[in-house]
């Protein structure tokens, strides 16, 4: 397998609109629905705001999934897909929309990794003080005002249609004396602090009185993120620990199999899946397709992008078919809102999405989630439970079923067979 998680390049995307923060349904008619006050009213959530009001408690998140139960002995687990995006800016192609909308049409949650400085007017850059690097620099670039509006207004419109807001930064430095790589616990700290601020003091920063406040507490939102290209993760958990975050995406190369804890931090990495074409795995995200395909170019020749776009498409696939047909580890796909060799990789990733989510609507054992829905989960089940699952490998599932392997049998493990796709 090749690792090719270097330098992911971040775009944006623009579209619907976003939800108000309190009254009806988008899809409610004024003849339809009665006044605040009058008898059939719907309650009308209290929003309060918090600091300089960039931000508001508006009581529980929408649209989360009932509670999550632990397995019952015997019990075949479920099949969890989790597609994140990093960055999880709007910079006008319609991305941020167009997967939000995906998202809705199937029920589905997701995670958008919000970059701080997205949320930071470039005037006011120097209050960014980014750890061994000069101050306001950033290796991705501001965002224009009406691009920071618009991210403000889908990543409203994101929680209220219940993904999870994670964060993915701020100057994204992946190279040369000041990558992330070389930061200290101490280091991550600070960005962590200067990425909440950005976002819980956008008002501020700003000067913009007008608009909504986003609809969360960051400071309770925020339980995880994916680090700049996937590294300096062993400097950045013990923070994460101290900071009660309850998982880190940023590992690379991961297996697919069930995670465990790493300093009490739950470990979500990125994962192998099979190439189609090749005889190597590649990374679950699509800066690993276009690293593989075209050599970091994001502008290759046209004639190779049906090719690409299919092989990309089928590499999700297989992805998630090896794992619900197997050992049932769950599935993490990140992406970036890009346009990279005429958009093929978002592309792929919406029919990779469209062909699980038809699965999840004939089979109720798969789960489109969040991050922070994933560990939910974990956290309500059997540690015993758990390290069985840790024992099957890639492609592997239990030698006689589910029922006998997950079943109340003392610490004894069945032995299990390999079944590659």
């Amino acid at each position: 397998m090749r690792d090719v998680s270097r330098r992911g390049l971040i775009g944006m995307g623009a579209g619907a609109a976003a939800a108000a923060l309190a009254g009806c349904g988008s899809g409610d008619s004024p003849s339809t629905v009665a006044k605040p006050g009058h008898p059939g009213a719907p309650k009308q959530p209290s929003v309060r705001p918090i600091g300089d009001g960039s931000t508001a408690y508006t009581g529980k998140q929408p649209k989360q999934p009932r509670a999550p139960e632990r397995l019952e002995p015997g019990q075949k687990p479920p099949q969890f897909v989790i597609f994140s995006w990093d960055g999880a800016g709007e910079v006008g192609n319609g991305l941020f929309p167009r997967f939000l909308k995906l998202a809705e049409d199937h029920g589905a949650h997701m995670t958008f990794f919000l970059s701080g400085l997205y949320l930071l007017p470039e005037d006011k850059k120097r209050l960014y003080r980014p750890p061994n690097n000069p101050v306001g620099a950033s290796d991705i670039g501001y965002l224009t005002d009406e691009h920071i509006k618009a991210t403000l207004k889908y990543t409203r419109q994101a929680w209220l249609d219940g993904h999870e807001i994670g964060t993915h930064f701020n100057g994204h430095f992946c190279a040369g004396s000041g990558t992330v790589a070389n930061w200290t616990p101490a280091q991550w700290r600070s960005e962590i602090d200067q990425a909440k601020s950005f976002v819980q003091r956008w008002r501020t920063n700003s000067g913009w009185k007008d608009l909504p406040p986003l609809p969360f507490d960051y400071d309770k939102e925020l339980v995880g993120g994916r680090t700049p290209c996937l590294l300096g993760q062993d400097n950045l958990l013990p923070t994460a620990r101290e900071l009660g975050w309850r998982y880190d995406a940023s590992s690379p190369g991961g297996r697919q199999r069930w995670p465990e804890k790493r300093m009490g931090v739950w470990d979500l990495p990125l994962q192998a899946v099979p190439f189609p074409g090749r005889s190597f795995e590649v990374l679950s995200m699509d800066y690993n397709m276009l690293a593989n395909q075209s050599h970091n170019s994001t502008r290759a020749p046209s004639y190779n992008y049906p090719g690409w776009r299919k092989q990309s498409t089928a590499a999700y696939i297989a992805g998630f078919d090896r794992a619900y047909r197997t050992n049932r580890a769950p599935f993490f796909i990140g992406n970036h809102f890009e346009e990279w060799n005429g958009g093929i990789y978002m592309d792929a990733v919406e029919e990779a999405f469209k062909h699980i989510a038809a699965t999840a609507e004939t089979h109720s054992d798969v789960r489109l989630v969040s991050f922070r829905q994933f560990v939910d989960w974990l956290d309500v089940q059997d540690p015993e439970v758990l390290d069985k699952l840790r024992t099957l490998d890639v492609g592997q599932q239990p030698s006689q079923g589910w029922r006998r392997f997950l079943a109340k049998t003392g610490p004894r493990h069945e032995k299990s067979r390999t079944n590659h796709s």
